[in-house]
This record gives C-alpha cells, sequence and structure tokens, in this order.
C-alpha cells in the first residue's frame, strides 16, 4: 500500500486508482478510507482519486500533539505526491479540513465541499476536552456515544440499538480521533469566515433533508467564496453521500470549471 510522509513524520496510507487529473478525498469522522470505497470506485472513472486514511486512522500512522495544521500538512503532501495541484473533496469534518487548507494557501485546483458542519446554532465548545478524559480513562465506547448524541444528535434510543452492531468495534478504534474532528469543527461557529481568503473554485453540495443550519452555513460558504464560490442543494438528499447522486455534480463541477 502506498504512503506518503508527512512534514512531522507521520505515515499516510493512500489508495490511489482511475485516471485523469488527481482528486483527493478528504472524509470525516467515523471514517477511513474502508467507509468510501465504493464512492473513490464512482468517481475513478473520471478522475485518479486518492482516497486516503487521515492520521491516527486505518493503516496511517499518528503524532502528539494533535494540531490542525498538521492535517493540513497531510494534505498538501498527498497534494505534493500527486504531482500538480488537485481538486480536493472534502465530505462533513474533511470538508471543513479541506476548506481551512485552502484558506491556509495549500495548493488546490478547485474545491468540493460535502456537508461541512459549519454554522450549528448551539456548538458544544468543550466537547474535544470531554473526548480526550474519556479516551484517557479507556472508555472509547463512551466517547462514541458522546460524539453520536452531542455532535450528531442522534437520540439516546437509537444509540443503544447500535451498541451491539457489528460496526461499533470500527468506531470505537477511531474513537480517539473525534478529538481531532471536533478540535477541528469547533471553529466553525464562523460559515463564512472558514471561507475567508478562499478564491479557488468552491462547490457545497447539502442534502434538502439535512438540518437548516447547515443548508444556511453552506450557503454563507459559497457566498463568502468571491464570484467563483457555488452552492447546490440535493433533493432528498441527507448527510450520507449516495454516489449515483453526488459524482455526477463533481463532474458537472470540474468540466465547467476548467483546468
Amino acid at each position: 500500500m502506498p504512503n506518503i510522509v508527512s512534514a512531522d513524520g507521520t505515515k499516510i496510507a493512500y489508495d490511489r486508482a482511475g485516471s485523469g487529473d488527481p482528486l483527493i478525498l478528504v472524509l470525516g469522522a467515523f471514517n477511513d478510507r474502508s467507509t468510501h470505497t465504493a464512492f473513490a470506485a464512482a468517481l475513478s472513472s473520471n478522475f485518479t482519486v486518492y482516497n486516503y486514511d487521515r492520521r491516527g486512522r486505518g493503516a496511517s500512522t499518528d503524532t502528539k500533539p494533535y494540531a490542525v495544521e498538521r492535517e493540513i500538512e497531510d494534505l498538501e503532501a498527498l497534494i505534493d505526491d500527486a504531482g500538480k495541484a488537485a481538486f480536493v473533496v472534502g465530505y462533513s469534518s474533511g470538508a471543513v479540513l479541506a476548506l481551512r487548507a485552502a484558506a491556509a494557501g495549500v495548493h488546490i485546483a478547485k474545491l468540493a465541499l460535502y456537508e461541512p458542519p459549519a454554522g450549528h446554532p448551539n456548538p458544544p465548545t468543550d466537547t474535544p476536552e470531554q473526548l480526550q478524559r474519556l479516551i484517557d480513562a479507556g472508555a472509547r465506547g463512551d466517547a462514541v456515544e458522546l460524539f453520536q448524541t452531542r455532535v450528531i444528535g442522534m437520540p439516546t434510543e437509537l444509540v443503544a440499538q447500535t451498541r451491539h452492531a457489528p460496526f461499533r468495534p470500527s468506531l470505537e478504534a477511531m474513537a480517539h480521533t473525534l478529538v481531532y474532528d471536533t478540535t477541528l469543527t469547533r471553529a466553525a461557529t464562523d460559515a463564512a469566515g472558514l471561507a475567508d481568503g478562499v478564491k479557488i473554485p468552491t462547490l457545497v453540495l447539502v442534502g434538502d433533508n439535512s438540518p437548516i443550519w447547515m443548508q444556511a452555513g453552506g450557503r454563507a460558504i459559497a457566498a463568502a467564496v468571491p464570484d467563483v464560490g457555488e452552492y447546490r442543494q440535493l433533493t432528498g438528499q441527507n448527510h450520507d453521500i449516495v454516489p449515483a447522486v453526488v459524482v455526477p455534480e463533481l463532474v458537472d463541477f470540474h468540466t465547467a470549471t476548467g483546468d
């Protein structure tokens, strides 16, 4: 499996497939490169797709202490490996990471963001610290459930039902990275502010079944990118990526915005 070495020595593992312009997937909480293989495969008909494990997940290593800047460096190293500026597609907290990388001046050709969790009206600002205390105590299951209830907003009954689901061990294995995701998104209350300094073509996709605050945040991000920001609302969609719906939007945007 190929990997690149980030600026601080962390090894970032990735899969590469397809041909065409490079496209890098930046996934969100509870995700590593294995969880969206169907999405990556669908994209590979039009792009050379880099589907990577963010630090601390899957086959990638980790280096303490965590900082958002280190994750930006990871993405920058992948873009350098791709050989030229890439089309970066971010999902959920990964969309916030991609946007922050663009704002920091990382050489991204164009950007697409699927449901960035920006503009939440009542964000729990101490969640990273609470999650870290649970991880330090070895209570990974409790960390998973805190994130599910407090950040995702899952009903407690549904949380209880998933406690013994076959995918639960994989959630607990990534529980320490929930600290990373909530640290990353804690500053996302100012949706427009996240896009400050971004001047590249930027597409924001949000499903019309998703919360109103997320739709408003997506519009604010697109409006904050001068001249080249675009918001598209997807009928019948929610926070889950449906490749048959999302891939055509990404191909259309890439074609319309040129090289």
